[in-house]
């Protein structure tokens, strides 16, 4: 069925190339909406793979169909595909549909993505084939909607994971087992820039301690009224502190993070966390923090990635805090 003949004038005149990248946009807002609606969300809504992968190839290709045929691969197959993406993730953000962290992390998926779509597409097309088939758009249409109800079938699965972060202190064990058992209020100064920050992550405030030993309990708290709950199950002083944290779901704010990313929620959670201290010659420390995360996607080794960043940049900004906090003490002491 080719298009009609309307549609095919306006396609390749001067408003080829706008339209490509129109249509494109338009089909990759379409699906957001369809994505995020009720009836999708419990089946795992915009983190199916049936969006972060099958729609950027729609994406792609329908950007590729609707370009016109002088134009080069490049343009074909980077240019106009990246400028789709670009332009439908700022107007899903304007619209609200995506929060900065979200938008981060699929950028690049979608870019890489819509790529393959559009040279998909390409390996089809010559100039001798007659004016491009409505068929293909139908078919890329309904594509993601076809997945689903595959996709849906099957149980997402889990990853546990661990980030761990070292740094070497110039002060004694002693003093640093002070300094991680509580943590005094941190200043944003005190930490630096960080991309976390940029994109939405609250920044660690201070962690309390209700008593020390087993069965002591801190609470850790962020920024926005972001609160863990972390109950000590291993305490050799000096060498070793280890907990179990929950997320105080009470105290943070539905707008804090984005529903895909919230802690404690159906795809990531935080579930321990423990610090390490090992002597080292000269009356230092060698201060090891890590901590160990579900995550429960069917992109887990993407978006692993991600929250491995994430974990990690936050466990850093917190060592770097103690490390300058025990070595001014270590130097009035002495």
């Amino acid at each position: 069925m080719p298009i009609h003949p309307f549609f095919h004038r306006l396609l390749t005149g001067y408003g080829a190339y706008p339209a490509a990248i129109a249509a494109g946009v338009m089909y990759g807002l379409l699906y957001r909406i369809i994505f995020g609606s009720k009836w999708l969300n419990q089946a795992g809504g915009v983190l199916l793979l049936a969006f972060l992968v099958v729609v950027p190839i729609g994406l792609g290709a329908l950007t590729a169909l609707l370009t016109p045929r002088e134009a080069g691969k490049a343009q074909c197959i980077w240019v106009l595909p990246w400028t789709t993406v670009g332009i439908f993730l700022v107007t899903a953000a304007i619209l609200g549909f995506e929060g900065a962290i979200c938008l981060l992390i699929i950028f690049p998926l979608f870019l890489g993505l819509a790529n393959l779509g559009a040279w998909i597409y390409t390996l089809g097309e010559s100039k001798e084939k007659p004016p491009r088939n409505a068929a293909v758009v139908a078919a890329l249409g309904v594509l993601p909607l076809l997945v689903v109800p595959i996709e849906s079938r099957f149980v997402m699965p889990t990853s546990l994971r661990r980030v761990e972060n070292t740094v070497d202190v110039a002060a004694t064990p002693d003093v640093v087992w002070q300094h991680i058992i509580r943590v005094p209020p941190i200043e944003a100064a005190d930490l630096g820039p960080s991309l976390v920050d940029d994109i939405g992550f609250p920044r660690p405030v201070e962690a309390t301690l209700s008593h020390e030993g087993v069965g002591g309990v801190r609470h850790a708290t962020f920024e926005r009224g972001v609160e863990f709950i972390e109950t000590v199950d291993v305490w050799k002083p000096r060498r070793k502190l280890s907990f179990r944290i929950t997320p105080n779901t009470a105290t943070i704010p539905p707008t804090t993070f984005d529903e895909h990313v919230t802690v404690g929620g159906r795809f990531f959670d935080v579930l321990r966390g423990t610090y390490e201290l090992r002597p080292l010659p000269g009356g230092r420390t060698r201060l090891v923090l890590y901590s160990e995360q579900r995550l429960s996607t069917n992109l887990n080794p993407y978006a692993g990635l991600w929250t491995d960043y994430v974990m990690s940049e936050i466990q850093r900004r917190i060592l770097q805090v103690v490390k300058r906090r025990c070595e001014v003490q270590a130097v009035v002491q002495q």
